[in-house]
């Protein structure tokens, strides 16, 4: 499936092996900085659902990392790559032509879901994956004070 992609010129191919595996790596759920904040708001005494589907709007599908789902809060770890953080993110500099698009059709998914959820009424937390843990719980638990 994949070579057939790069045969049609639709996927780029990866400039070695190990870049390869490394992207495959990623994941999309239980990213490490989401497991860790996971782990604090539930040693805290908080809990909530994690990767819950939740359709807003005219049918818009958003799975939030963390959910909180009586108090309506929605908590998404952001990767300063895929979610192009204006601190660290960075636009690759191989295969632009391909990646360029990705990101930026990333970072209007994510303002299009924000805006759908808040319209609901939806307390929108988003965090990026480089902020300091104490930071990121005191981002999510000052909604409930």
């Amino acid at each position: 499936m994949r070579e057939l992609a790069h045969a049609r010129g639709t996927y780029p191919k990866p400039a070695t092996e190990g870049r390869s595996r490394n992207m495959q790596a990623n994941c999309r759920k239980d990213t490490k900085p989401e497991v860790t904040l996971r782990k604090e708001l539930h040693r805290l005494g908080y809990r909530y659902r994690k990767d819950l589907p939740l359709v807003v709007g005219d049918g818009l599908r958003v799975r939030p990392d963390i959910v909180f789902p009586r108090r309506k809060v929605a908590v998404f770890v952001d990767g300063c790559f895929w979610h192009v953080c204006p601190e660290h993110g960075r636009m690759p500099t191989s295969n632009e032509w391909y990646w360029t698009p990705k990101l930026r059709r990333n970072m209007e998914r994510d303002q299009l879901v924000t805006t759908a959820l808040a319209a609901e009424g939806w307390d929108v937390v988003r965090i990026w994956e480089h902020v300091a843990l104490p930071e990121a719980v005191a981002a999510v638990t000052n909604r409930f004070d």
